[in-house]
């Protein structure tokens, strides 16, 4: 660990610092309704679309026909990609003549995009045309980041509202996320990475010689425009297989920092957005200070583990760090660093293998993805996972002190208690019992690359991936009708099965009224609720999955320290 690669972190968390203020307060007046320094540009816009569409924009929904919508919409969309990648053979923009995709793969990529997922079980650069890549996957990039925080909006607006029996309307709310956020935020990014040497073009790839002697194919495409809604949107798919670690996603360091940022500042302006919707910044930022200690403590422990290296070479007599695995343009500090970010968030994006990690080095972004996604988390989603554990908190807080826990000036009582853990309890299912599943048949062993406790952690790491809408990898699990179906079974359900409870558990509390604070109210902007939350969370999220990473990374470690290998 260096003094450089520190500081590398600290810049970088400084900046989203300095930029999650200024994008809450705006991410604020654009769902309250109120005028933006983008209004006279997108208003007109905004009217056309509610006109053409048939939306009411002054019409809210109750959050049963809130949750509907959003179904309803995310079905249209899956029938959309799956059509679209079953097709790309005869439509147009496919310079390669890729064919179609076959109909288990196309499933699993249409849940997977559709889910703000983009698990990849293909190579993009041979599985994709350009029309299924930006009409197919950036749309989706676009749509399902938005739906997200669609729903996080909402999810704020039934805390902050009393005797309300609406959260506001989901047609509104994608469509100003849109307008206001993801596409003039992708615009102007997508043109840094252009300048920056990202491809965007419509040219067939190009086939060269290289020094020596043999022939190199580099891709083209429109690269840059994906790329940016890729990180913004924290979705993850790479326009090429080697995602951010391609030289053609990623090119130089100050792409590298501008992926990085993109990934975290959506999540950490809606995270003061919360604040400033319920009247209380100070419960923002206290959400915000236990989301930057988790995300610390995970860097903390992959960077250490990387510096130091490979146990087994320490064994053998030699020091230096992990480099297997990584782009040597960006070293260890950085790839732990994007590793960290992009498994505390649902993007996935990666610019090394995490599968080439060292055994805790891998542990890191497992253990996030286990906690449900909520360090910062995903475009909306990790907003409104993480009042699921603020509402389990409160709960445990009350009971403590032997009151009925209150919430924002609100009792949470046995219905939102129920609505919370539901939301909680889907990790922990959908990841234990499709592994246990998975490590005890032929179908689950049988595209294995690795044997012993490293095989186990494949298995493991890809249900947690898909279940947490991540879709980052340890790449030696390959791909087969099983993991087809089950990892696309396990996207949807880690999707809709907690946006369903999370908005069940909105509407409850906006119906509730407002009651004074008591000498006995635990407030929630405070250091002991902080800790209490962070306890929580790793009580409640963590400990859940200790025996299973117990049979994977952990023994893994120890066993490498001894000398074996996998």
């Amino acid at each position: 660990m260096t003094i450089t690669g520190w500081l590398q972190a600290l810049v970088f968390f400084a900046i989203v610092l300095a930029l999650t203020k200024p994008l809450g307060l705006y991410f604020a007046r654009v769902f309250e309704g109120e005028r933006t320094w983008l209004s006279p540009v997108v208003e007109p816009l905004e009217r056309l679309i509610y006109r053409i569409c048939g939306i009411d924009p002054a019409h809210e929904m109750p959050w049963y026909a809130y949750a509907l919508a959003v179904l309803a919409f995310s079905l249209v969309g899956f029938v959309y990609l799956y059509v679209l990648l079953r097709t790309q053979r005869w439509l147009p923009l496919n310079p390669q003549h890729i064919g179609n995709m076959e109909p288990s793969l196309a499933w699993n990529t249409a849940i997977s995009f559709l889910t703000n997922t983009n698990w990849q079980f293909y190579s993009g650069e041979t599985a994709m045309s350009y029309l299924s890549q930006m009409a197919g996957l950036a749309w989706h990039n676009f749509v399902s980041a938005a739906a997200g925080v669609a729903i996080a909006v909402a999810v704020v607006r039934g805390i902050a509202r009393t005797s309300s029996a609406t959260l506001g309307n989901f047609w509104v709310d994608l469509t100003r996320a849109l307008l206001y956020i993801f596409v003039p935020i992708s615009i102007v990014a997508g043109l840094a990475l252009c300048a920056q040497g990202v491809p965007q073009n419509f040219n067939a790839y190009t086939t060269v010689r290289t020094v020596e002697g043999g022939l190199q194919t580099i891709t083209g495409g429109p690269m840059a425009s994906q790329e940016a809604i890729k990180e913004l949107g924290t979705n993850g798919g790479g326009f090429v297989n080697a995602n951010s670690a391609s030289p053609n996603e990623n090119p130089t360091p100050f792409s590298n920092l501008l992926e990085l940022l993109l990934i975290f500042i959506v999540a950490a302006g809606l995270v003061y957005m919360y604040g400033v919707m319920v009247r209380n910044r100070r419960a923002g930022w206290a959400m915000f200070a236990a989301m930057s200690l988790l995300f610390f403590g995970g860097f903390t422990v992959a960077y250490w583990a990387e510096a130091a290296g490979n146990p087994l070479i320490h064994h053998l007599g030699a020091l230096g760090g992990n480099l297997e695995g990584k782009e040597v343009r960006f070293g260890i500090a950085a790839s732990a660093l994007f590793a960290t970010v992009t498994t505390d968030t649902s993007c996935g994006a990666v610019n090394a293998m995490h599968d080439s990690f060292t055994a805790l080095g891998g542990l890191v972004p497992l253990v996030n993805m286990q906690l449900g996604e909520i360090v910062f988390g995903g475009a909306g989603s990790g907003l409104y996972g993480m009042i699921m554990f603020v509402v389990l908190t409160v709960f445990i807080a009350g009971l403590m002190v032997g009151r009925t826990p209150e919430f924002m000036g609100k009792k949470i009582e046995r219905r939102e208690v129920q609505f919370a853990i539901l939301a909680v309890l889907v990790t922990p299912v959908l990841v234990l019992i499709p592994t246990a599943i998975a490590a005890v048949t032929p179908a689950g062993l049988a595209t294995l690359n690795n044997a012993g406790p490293h095989g186990f952690s494949e298995i493991l790491y890809a249900f947690s991936s898909t279940n947490a809408n991540n879709g980052s990898a340890f790449a030696g699990l390959g791909p087969n009708l099983f993991y087809n179906v089950a990892t696309g079974i396990t996207m949807l359900f880690g999707r809709f099965a907690v946006i369903v409870p999370a908005l069940a558990l909105a509407g409850s509390l906006a119906g509730k009224r407002a009651i004074p604070e008591g000498p006995g109210t635990f407030t929630t902007d405070s250091g002991i609720f902080v800790a209490l939350l962070m306890g929580t969370i790793v009580i409640v999220g963590a400990l859940t999955f200790l025996p299973a990473d117990a049979l994977g990374p952990i023994v893994e470690h120890l066993l490498v320290a001894q000398g074996s290998t996998f």
